[in-house]
């Protein structure tokens, strides 16, 4: 019996770690990114620029401009 609890005890405490460590390699991931895009102004103001533009385009359409 104490043979069964064990081996679940270590399946699902090390699943868990496992999740956690995914969780960890996506969120570097994603400050890698932002840090990259941060640093590259031409990047950063295209990006501006795009949601300017959409931005725009939903208050033109909201007023009925075209």
């Amino acid at each position: 019996m104490l043979e069964i609890l064990d081996y679940l005890k270590a399946r699902y405490v090390s699943e868990k770690a496992q999740g956690i460590v995914e969780y960890a390699l996506v969120l570097a991931f994603v400050v890698v990114v932002a840090v990259a895009l941060g640093t590259s102004g031409d990047l950063t103001n295209k990006v501006k620029e795009a949601f300017t533009n959409v931005t725009n385009a939903f208050a033109s359409k909201s007023t009925g401009q075209h």
